[in-house]
């Protein structure tokens, strides 16, 4: 029998620029908001879009890499793991979270640069593209 994993893949636009802080032990974590949009036929046989939401949680590296690479449009392949917290609310209420935790992401944005020739363009794009 194999055994299953937690494992996300989404592909989408940043819906905000990156929200990085720097805990008091030095650590960088990244708030990240996506969006991904899926397109479906309707009872009456027209095309219809529905955008979704993500709150996408990065740290350390990735969060350094998301704040030096991404921003609000971003389009991005972002895979990451399935995550939850609960907290109580300022009225006592019982308040649960689930979000992404990211683990990669791929910059699918083609890069525009007319001072560099085409192969330049490339390499650069696989740089940036790189796992950290």
């Amino acid at each position: 029998m194999s055994s299953l994993r937690n494992s996300v893949q989404l592909i989408g636009h940043m819906g905000i620029d990156p929200e990085v802080r720097t805990l008091e032990n030095g650590i960088k974590v990244a708030r990240l908001r996506m969006a991904t949009k899926e397109s479906y036929k309707n009872k009456s046989g027209g095309w219809s879009d529905e955008t979704t939401w993500h709150n996408i949680v990065a740290w350390e590296a990735l969060a350094e890499r998301a704040e030096k690479l991404l921003s609000k449009g971003s389009y991005v392949l972002l895979e990451g793991k399935l995550t939850n917290r609960s907290y109580v609310d300022a009225k006592g209420e019982k308040r649960y979270v689930y979000e992404i935790r990211a683990t990669n992401f791929i910059l699918l944005d083609k890069r525009e640069n007319s001072n560099s020739a085409p192969a330049d363009d490339a390499g650069q794009q696989e740089e940036d593209s790189l796992p950290f």
